[in-house]
């Protein structure tokens, strides 16, 4: 076939990737089965993901707004009375005797390192343990879901959020063009509209590792876990009256309040609690435990209390300690794992990457990134490699393994290693248990009556500037998670000309800010 007839195959707008090639899928990477895990061949998502992390500098590309505090940890040991080493061999909670250090970065997500801290927007909760077998980071958000599923639609979320390529200034309608082709986020976009959307501050703040993990024993055995850290101050939100106050005196405060309290003394506090499910597809559920768009409601998963986390002491060079701290999903230690949640996974190869490129490839070298412990490694080379000690004190003559005549020696294994069996065909497919709306309609019906009010507000408010095919989708989207939610944001779109004495009221109760709600 000539160049010429090739053309013709494809118009001007076809999709392609920076080589060329047509992209036919830019929903789903390939993935065994369609559950996953993913495989290490998906070109399209690697070279899409790369170019991603690499866009900015040095600003990170998400959670560039940060705040951080070191402190620590410590295990209770148990869970629901029994021996935590039941479930995980990890030291870091099979330890009691052990404060395990810890270093803690909160931020915004989308907007840049010196926006507002009062604009709606996700709130990042990474921590940093580092313990006795290395660095385990616990990489979350204040809200325990997320928008997608899939990563190969992260860089085009963040796009649409993002500022408009030509004009540099944000466009809401952007956003919910790109939402309400993604009937997935509807859960997200619930919590995110609500009053749970803008976090008071970061102290009286949630965490969670959105993704479920695998925690394994001893003998190799795994279970299913999702974290959850839960303020001992109490939850605090803001509505969005109450939001805009602030900020127009003071677009520092979350970041003021935690620097003054550790400065006075007043330590924030969070208990640590996890949920545990056996691993594996779970058919009785009418969701995919692996979703991250799904909560695991605690009737069902009960939260275990295991552990504590106390920030005492504030950084002493922003730069140094909070710009240059960097997190990564992957960074798990023994007795930690995996599950194969296809976002979790591809986060894993993304976050690290990122920070090789936006710190430099020896950024665990850094005072604030590398272990507590002994690092011996025979990695070497690369921008700003400043170390003379690469741990071969038998032969230094060797930076190779395996060796006969010195150098660096494999470890013994500390247990059983797990070993989940995985077949199917490798396939580009969404999971079968997509069940988009159902838990945004809960969602919505568990909210308090003003929490309900000040999401209907701020949608209405929201959508109001965009056009009419964009508010017609997504008040599709709101009638499939419940009848009255849709209702409520097309009447008040309808009525958006008018002063409404319902919105009046709306905002009216919402400035009470009652006790949040438990939707989870």
């Amino acid at each position: 076939m000539s160049n010429e007839q090739n053309e013709k195959n494809y118009s001007d707008d076809t999709l392609t990737n920076r080589q060329g090639h047509p992209v036919t899928d830019n929903q789903n990477i390939r993935t065994v089965g369609n559950r996953g895990p993913t495989t290490l061949e998906n070109y399209d998502f690697l070279e899409k993901i790369s170019h991603f992390d690499r866009e900015k500098i040095p600003e990170r590309i998400v959670h560039a707004r940060g705040a951080g505090a070191h402190g620590y940890f410590e295990s209770y040991g148990t869970l629901n009375g029994e021996p935590i080493s039941n479930y995980t061999r990890a030291k870091v909670f099979t330890n009691t005797e052990k404060q395990t250090p810890v270093f803690v970065r909160f931020s915004t997500v989308v907007h840049g390192g010196h926006s507002p801290e009062t604009l709606r927007d996700p709130r990042g909760f990474a921590v940093k343990f580092y313990t006795e077998d290395g660095n385990w980071d616990l990489v979350g958000n204040n809200l325990k879901i997320f928008f997608i599923r899939d990563p190969l639609k992260f860089p085009d979320m963040v796009h649409s959020f993002r500022p408009d390529p030509v004009t540099n200034v944000q466009d809401v309608e952007r956003m919910f063009d790109f939402l309400c082709q993604t009937p997935e986020s509807a859960h997200m976009v619930t919590f995110l509209f609500s009053p749970w959307g803008i976090p008071a501050n970061y102290r009286e703040m949630q965490g969670s590792g959105v993704h479920a993990y695998k925690w394994v024993n001893e003998e190799g055995k795994a279970v299913l876990v999702k974290y959850h850290w839960e303020p001992v101050q109490g939850i605090k939100n803001l509505s969005q009256k109450e939001a805009d106050k602030i900020q127009a005196m003071n677009f520092n405060h979350a970041t003021l309040d935690l620097f003054q309290a550790i400065e006075k003394g007043n330590y924030p506090e969070w208990e640590l609690y996890v949920q545990i499910m056996e691993d594996g597809e779970h058919p009785e559920l009418d969701f995919d435990p692996l979703d991250p768009t799904k909560l695991w409601y605690k009737d069902k998963f009960p939260w275990h209390k295991v552990g504590k986390m106390v920030l005492n002491k504030n950084p002493e060079n922003y730069f140094a300690e909070v710009e240059q701290a960097a997190f990564g999903t992957g960074v798990l230690v023994d007795g930690l794992d995996f599950s194969d949640d296809k976002l979790l996974q591809g986060r894993t190869f993304s976050y690290s990457d990122t920070q090789r490129y936006r710190v430099g490839s020896n950024y665990l070298q850094l005072p604030i990134n590398k272990p507590k412990k002994h690092v011996a490694t025979n990695q070497s080379g690369g921008q700003m490699d400043y170390r003379t000690d690469y741990g071969r004190d038998q032969n230094p003559h060797v930076n190779y393994e395996p060796s006969i005549i010195g150098g660096l020696k494999e470890a013994k294994n500390p247990g059983k290693e797990h070993e989940p069996y995985v077949e199917g065909n490798v396939i580009r497919e969404k999971i079968s248990r997509e069940n988009n709306f159902g838990q945004a309609g809960e969602t919505y019906r568990r909210f308090n009556d003003w929490e309900r009010d000040e999401l209907i507000s701020n949608l209405v408010n929201a959508l109001s500037g965009c056009r009419k095919e964009i508010q017609n989708r997504m008040v599709e989207i709101f009638t499939k998670c419940d009848e009255e939610y849709g209702k409520r944001v097309a009447e008040g779109l309808k009525n958006k000309g008018e002063e409404s004495s319902m919105m009046d009221e709306a905002v009216s109760q919402a400035e009470k800010m009652g006790h949040p709600s438990d939707p989870y």
